[in-house]
């Protein structure tokens, strides 16, 4: 038996496209230890996934920090890891890599530089999708892909019972309309026209709900939508799995929830201005699609509506 490593610091929409990356490394290495590497927000999570035996914490301090990189990489070395998985496939992991296998080729470090095609750029194999990148990677690395394309995130589930009760949730559309300060370009602004089309039109047949993160609880009292949080806090990422898993549609903006929502199975629509494309993120499921425009400004509530009742119908 041995140990083996996977890297996955984030983002929380990139730990739901990864799941079917881990699940296939821990299938093809069934007689050993997989432990995983990732940061504070993601920790408690990765620690429900079935097929990770532990979770290693990277406080991801600087690099200069001297005394922090000799006690993370110490503590790496210490599992003596036959085989490590870099999923990350960052500057910083790349980094990591040169301290603890300087010279080591995709049979002990498999990542995007150590699997990358003969003839072709980083540059060049960056513009596949995101899920065709994993899938080379671990196929170059010796592993059979049984469900890298096909991420499932519902082991990331929990029960919400008491939440769904309190607000009395039954049928209910959820609605993603925040995004990160320094990413407007991938804000939709017609949510509360979108809403109010809803109320109108679907006869109040479904109940519209927001789960705002913790910096955007301010910002959805601007929204005309019910905001479900737990005791006056935001959802946990394993509460808001099931919030999503079991509602009617979601309409989100290219952001993490809406990336569980893809890898949960979930119906749902995820508006894309030009900041990249659908297939390149690797969102669009069966019961996931996107709707691009241009411009979100000119993406209509009307046209979102269209879609929405279309699928939910």
């Amino acid at each position: 038996m041995s140990n083996i490593l996977i890297i996955k610091h984030g983002s929380l929409g990139d730990i739901a496209q990864a799941c079917g990356a881990i699940q296939d490394i821990s299938e093809n290495h069934k007689e050993d230890e997989i432990y995983l590497l990732t940061t504070k927000p993601y920790f408690d999570l990765f620690k429900k996934n079935p097929h990770i035996s532990d979770v290693i914490l990277d406080k991801r301090l600087s690099r200069l920090n001297l005394i922090y990189l000799y006690s993370l990489m110490k503590n790496i070395k210490k599992y003596n890891f036959s085989k490590v998985y870099d999923l990350q496939n960052s500057s910083r992991t790349a980094f990591y890599k040169k301290i603890l296998f300087p010279k080591a080729t995709k049979d002990i470090w498999s990542s995007t530089e150590t699997t990358l095609p003969e003839g072709t750029t980083k540059e060049d194999f960056d513009k596949d999708s995101v899920l065709s990148r994993f899938d080379f990677q671990l196929k170059s690395s010796g592993i059979n892909t049984n469900h890298t394309l096909k991420p499932d995130f519902s082991w990331s589930a929990t029960d919400i019972s008491q939440i769904k009760k309190y607000y009395e949730l039954d049928k209910y559309i959820l609605l993603f309309p925040f995004c990160s300060p320094h990413l407007t370009s991938k804000k939709w602004p017609y949510y509360n026209e979108l809403i109010s089309k809803i109320n109108k039109k679907s006869g109040n047949k479904f109940k519209v709900v927001i789960a705002p993160g913790p910096s955007e609880i301010k910002e959805g009292s601007n929204i005309n939508a019910l905001c479900v949080l737990d005791n006056g806090k935001a959802l946990d990422i394993s509460q808001l799995s099931t919030l999503i898993k079991d509602s009617s549609f979601v309409i989100a903006n290219d952001t993490g929830p809406a990336h569980m929502t893809a890898h949960l199975g979930s119906k749902g629509i995820a508006l894309f201005g030009s900041h990249t494309t659908p297939f390149k993120v690797s969102i669009e499921r069966e019961n996931f699609k996107a709707i691009q425009a241009p411009e979100l400004s000119k993406l209509s509530a009307e046209k979102v509506f269209e879609r929405l009742s279309e699928i939910i119908s």
